[in-house]
């Protein structure tokens, strides 16, 4: 039977000493034949508490009646499998003008700076104090004839136009300027540089040096706004124990991962997370639905502490389950593989930041996560640890117009402060292409949180929202 979750302090220092004691268990054996052995069972020794998932209507009132049509679409959309492969062969050919109407509003920030500003406002009154801004061109094919110079300049210029204004303004009236998480900027690599496959294929070949050298530079440029502000800030609010805003280093396919992003994070961690640094300015991306994910975090650990340079992680399950061609060879074999990894490698990372503060190598961590259990297991692992610098540098995050349900049960219920939305925005064409994206690698998630249950609340919460305004008229 699922049981609510409130762990006890002996609980999460249990699970801390297991996780400090399991440590060798990020380490996997070589690959045979090609496939990687999963990791050792550390998961399998840390007890996970089932966790009844917060009910699906209750934070329906805290959105705009745009928000709750776009709702009630998807709602339709997702109604059962058939209706949802349905949608996904269509969507590629519905206007774009019909997407805005209808879907938009709900899952992108805005067209332009004022849009996502005003977007930031809403999630802030929500309790969601702050944001992970992607700007939504990118070519993973190499097909696109994209002005890269432009998303660097537009991105740079978000920063200064969307995230320090939305996070100055919280700071300048926040009683704990430890209660508002960084705003961060997620940079894709294959949106940054020609050619991107076959850069990131060859990083580390000398004839694609030329190619490298561009990929690095246009992260280089837009992290080196990140370092200067956030040297910036620690000067007026020097109280402050995590950074103010961060770069973010997206995933990538699997083969591309492995020869190219992690070799990109490591030399962005070496330049901008220096161990004498105060905070980190950059964190990378690990997908841990992958088998070997522990031991390359673990690699990367090592060589981390060797340099002397922090990590910066931001985790997620895996974006690239339906698209990866030897996935059976490369992805554990099933969810529970997975969110097992995932729960156990997120407990390593947050007890190791809590007992080591600054000394840690973990600098800063995201959890990237529409899973309950995980989120609440992270949020009750945190509990008791207030003015701890580790705690400080524990943010959770979901997709914007997804997972809200979890998201207010945490802020409502729980008080949870760490919280931001990743928020894609850009041209419509483009946004519409992380729409389709999102719903082809997230479907089943959708459509197990929506369907006819859904279209039936909202319903019912736009009837009420009219009924207030006809009473109020």
């Amino acid at each position: 039977m699922l049981r609510n979750l409130s762990l006890n302090r002996a609980t999460v220092a249990h699970r801390c000493f297991l996780a400090r004691t399991l440590t060798a268990s990020f380490v996997t054996k070589t690959p045979i034949n090609g496939k990687p052995l999963q990791m050792a069972p550390m998961h399998s020794s840390i007890p996970v508490e089932e966790i009844v998932k917060p009910a699906a209507v209750d934070h329906l009132k805290n959105l705009s009646a745009q928000e709750l049509v776009s709702l009630g679409v998807i709602g339709f959309a997702t109604i059962n499998k058939p209706m949802l492969d349905l949608v996904l062969k269509v969507f590629p050919f519905v206007p774009v003008w019909v997407m805005k109407l209808l879907v938009s509003s709900l899952y992108c920030g805005g067209d332009n700076f004022k849009e996502v500003r005003e977007t930031g406002e809403r999630l802030r009154v929500r309790g969601i104090k702050n944001m992970m801004l992607s700007l939504t061109i990118e070519d993973a094919e190499g097909t696109k004839n994209i002005d890269i110079n432009h998303i660097v300049s537009e991105t740079i210029a978000s920063i200064h136009q969307i995230l320090k204004p939305h996070l100055q303004k919280q700071l300048d009236g926040a009683a704990d300027v430890n209660t508002i998480p960084p705003g961060y900027i997620a940079l894709k690599p294959s949106a940054l540089v020609k050619n991107p496959s076959e850069t990131l294929l060859h990083f580390n070949d000398p004839a694609y040096q030329h190619q490298r050298d561009a990929l690095v530079n246009n992260c280089t440029a837009i992290t080196q706004e990140i370092f200067n502000l956030n040297q910036e800030f620690s000067k007026l609010y020097p109280q402050r124990k995590a950074p103010f805003f961060v770069s973010v280093i997206d995933a990538e396919k699997y083969a591309l991962q492995k020869s190219g992003v992690y070799e990109l994070q490591r030399t962005l961690f070496q330049k901008f997370n220096p161990k004498s640094s105060k905070m980190v300015s950059c964190v990378g991306t690990w997908q841990l639905y992958l088998q070997d994910s522990g031991a390359d975090l673990m690699k990367d650990y090592e060589r981390a502490e060797k340099e002397e340079y922090k990590l910066g992680l931001k985790i997620v399950r895996g974006a690239y389950i339906h698209s990866e061609p030897r996935r059976d060879a490369i992805i554990y074999p099933n969810q529970a593989g997975t969110d097992a990894n995932f729960n156990a490698v997120m407990s390593k990372v947050i007890c190791d930041l809590l007992s080591k503060g600054e000394k840690s190598i973990f600098g800063h961590l995201v959890i990237a996560s529409h899973n309950y259990q995980s989120q609440k297991l992270a949020t009750e692992m945190l509990k008791g640890h207030e003015n701890n610098l580790g705690k400080s540098n524990v943010v959770l995050g979901q997709l914007l117009g997804m997972a809200d349900n979890i998201t207010h049960d945490l802020i409502v219920n729980h008080n949870a402060q760490n919280l931001i939305k990743y928020v894609p925005w850009g041209p419509p064409v483009e946004t519409k292409d992380y729409l389709l994206r999102r719903l082809q690698e997230n479907g089943d998630a959708v459509r197990a949180d929506n369907g006819f249950p859904l279209v039936i609340a909202v319903g019912k919460a736009l009837w009420r929202s009219i009924s207030q305004r006809s009473s109020t008229a």
